[in-house]
């Protein structure tokens, strides 16, 4: 019983941890992304390129019937926030499929394809990515505003947007 209670304890101070991350780990902001161009560019890359504003990242693929079901809900959200800057990291298997998806659901946002599987790769693991989508906002100052979000309804997205905003007036 005692070893049950430690190994609880564990796994809910690991949890509430991960939750609560502000910072993306340095092995995770060296993963590298294949852009719309075909380049590779890692996270970092893409973190500095729109360093002091309000990042939304929106994790996806376009096989995921739970993320094309987000799309009008992620529309709607860039229509009322025209100053934050959208980033898709799609988890599609291929190229083709990827752009496909893009094209498909007339997706505008700053778009980057994962090189690595899900479980093999450095940035879903630091993260704890267990489902998709996903969606964390990093705000003006480089931190991570909000760790987890799975579903739009959830009000952390707008209040963390809102927030962001507030403090940088």
């Amino acid at each position: 019983m005692k070893k049950l209670l430690i190994v609880l304890l564990f796994v809910t101070t690991s949890v509430t941890f991960a939750q609560n991350k502000t910072s993306f780990d340095k092995m995770a902001l060296q993963e590298k992304f294949i852009s719309n161009d075909g380049d590779r560019v890692s996270l970092n890359d893409i973190l500095l390129k729109h360093k002091g504003k309000t990042i939304f990242i929106d994790i996806w693929a376009s096989w995921c019937s739970d993320c094309v079901g987000s799309i009008p809900k992620l529309k709607e959200l860039q229509k009322a926030e025209k100053d934050v800057v959208f980033v898709m990291l799609s988890l599609d298997k291929t190229i083709d499929l990827w752009k496909k998806g893009i094209k498909q659901h007339n997706l505008k946002a700053d778009h980057y394809l994962f090189t690595k599987k899900w479980k093999k790769s450095t940035f879903a693991t630091s993260i704890g990515l267990d489902w998709i989508p996903r969606y964390m906002i990093v705000g003006k100052d480089g931190t991570i505003k909000m760790y987890k979000a799975i579903e739009f309804s959830d009000s952390k997205i707008s209040k963390t947007i809102k927030s962001d905003k507030l403090q940088w007036k």
